[in-house]
C-alpha cells in the first residue's frame, strides 16, 4: 500500500527530519510540498532529490494554493509543519479535506486555542480521518527503554525532577527563523523546546503505578537573555494526583548545567533519562547507603540506537503510516491529541504560575 503524502511546511524541521523520515517510509509516497511563498515551496523541493509538486499562496496562483493541494484526490495524508500559531488553521482545512493529518507538537498555541481545535476535529462527520501530534520525544528509544526500567522497577511514585539548561545563541539556525525570533506564541522558546521535556517527563511518570498526572504547579518565569523574549525560564515545584512532589526547571538562557535530565524515584529505585543514556539505581539490601546503580549506553556507539533514528521522528511517521495502512480510526496514545493537550496543560500552568509571582496553579 501506498499512501500518498504532502508537506504543509517546508522549514528546518521539515527538511531534517520530515522529509528523510517520510522518504524511510515504504508506506509513504511525497508527492507535493507546500509553503506560504512560492520561494521557500521551491527551495524545499530542489533538495528533495526526486518530483515534488510545489503550492503556495504567497504570489496568490491559479492551482498553486493549499486548497487546491489538499483539493488533490491522490494525497491520503499530510504533515503539517509550520509557525505554531499557523498550524491550527492548516490542520482544520486539511481534516476538513478528509486528509489523515501528523501535526508536530505544540498541538496548539494556547490551551483554549487546542481545545477548540480538538473539539472541531471531534465533531466531524464520518468518515473521520486519523489525527496524530508528533511529540518525536515519545518516540525515542532511549525515553521508552527508560519507562520500561520504571515499570520494571515497581513501586510507588516517591518524588521526581526535570533540570534542563540550553543557551540559546544569536547565531543559531532555529534562532534565525523569524516565528521564533519574534514569538507571537506564548512562552517564546519555553513552549517550542519545553514542550518536548514536559511530556517526556509525563512518559515517564506515567510508567509508574497510580495516578501521576502534574495536578498543580508553582513557581517563577524569567527573562535571562534580551534576545528570548518574554521568557526563557521557568522553576517550578509540580504536585500530582498522587501527592507525589517534584521540581521541574528549564532555561534557555544559561550555558550551564545539565542539558537535559529527567529523574524518576519510586519506593523502589531511581531511573534516570539523558538522551543517550539511561541509569538505573536499585536498593542494595547489603548497604543502603550505595545504591546498586547501572548506566546503559544509549548513544550511536550502542547499534541498537543509530543517530539517524535518535530524534525518534522516523518512528512516529512509521507509526502514523502503520495506523492509515491499518485501516485504523485512531492513532496511538503517544500521538494523541488528548495526550499533547495535557503537556500543554502542564506548561501553559507554569507560565501563569510564573506570571502571577508564584501563586499555584491547579491544572485542569
Amino acid at each position: 500500500m501506498s499512501i500518498g503524502f504532502a508537506l504543509l511546511g517546508a522549514g528546518i524541521f521539515a527538511q531534517s527530519q520530515h522529509l528523510p523520515a517520510i522518504k524511510a517510509c515504504d508506506l509513504l509516497s511525497l508527492k507535493a510540498v507546500y509553503s506560504r511563498s512560492q520561494k521557500s515551496a521551491e527551495a524545499f523541493a530542489s533538495k528533495a532529490e526526486g518530483p515534488l509538486d510545489v503550492y503556495f499562496d504567497e504570489p496568490a496562483v491559479a492551482g498553486r494554493g493549499l486548497a487546491d493541494l489538499l483539493a488533490r484526490s491522490d494525497i491520503a495524508a499530510v504533515s503539517v509543519c509550520m509557525p505554531i500559531n499557523l498550524q491550527p488553521d492548516a490542520i482544520r482545512a486539511a481534516l476538513k479535506a478528509g486528509k489523515h493529518v501528523i501535526s508536530e507538537k505544540p498541538v496548539a498555541d494556547t490551551v483554549d486555542n487546542a481545545k477548540a481545535l480538538i473539539a472541531d476535529y471531534k465533531s466531524l462527520s464520518s468518515p473521520v480521518p486519523i489525527w496524530a501530534v508528533a511529540e518525536n520525544y515519545r518516540y525515542q528509544q532511549s525515553l521508552q527503554l527508560a519507562e520500561a526500567k520504571l515499570k520494571e522497577i515497581g513501586g510507588d511514585l516517591v518524588s521526581f525532577s526535570l533540570v534542563s539548561n540550553k543557551f540559546v545563541r544569536p547565531d543559531g539556525n532555529y534562532f534565525n527563523t523569524p516565528w521564533r525570533k519574534n514569538p507571537t506564541h506564548p512562552g517564546g522558546f519555553l513552549l517550542d523546546g519545553g514542550i518536548h521535556y514536559v511530556a517526556a517527563l509525563r512518559a515517564m511518570l506515567g510508567a509508574v503505578k497510580g495516578d501521576n498526572e502534574i495536578v498543580k504547579v508553582a513557581g517563577t518565569m524569567s527573562q535571562l537573555l534580551e534576545i528570548l523574549p518574554p521568557a526563557d525560564t521557568v522553576r517550578n515545584v509540580a504536585i500530582t494526583q498522587g501527592g507525589a512532589s517534584g521540581v521541574v526547571t528549564m532555561s534557555f538562557g544559561t550555558e550551564f548545567g545539565s542539558p537535559l535530565d529527567i529523574s524518576v524515584t519510586t519506593t523502589e529505585g531511581m531511573v534516570t533519562w539523558r538522551p543517550k543514556s539511561v541509569t538505573v539505581a536499585t536498593r542494595n539490601e547489603a548497604d543502603p547507603f550505595k545504591p546498586h546503580e547501572t548506566v546503559l549506553d544509549c548513544s550511536e556507539a550502542n547499534p541498537q540506537f543509530p543517530a539517524d533514528e535518535a530524534t525518534g521522528v522516523k518512528a512516529e511517521f512509521a507509526a502514523f503510516a502503520q495506523s492509515i495502512a491499518a485501516g485504523k480510526n485512531t492513532v496511538e496514545s503517544r500521538q494523541s491529541s488528548d495526550e499533547a493537550l495535557k503537556d500543554l496543560l502542564v506548561l501553559e500552568a507554569m507560565f501563569t504560575t510564573g506570571a502571577q509571582g508564584a501563586q499555584p496553579q491547579t491544572i485542569s
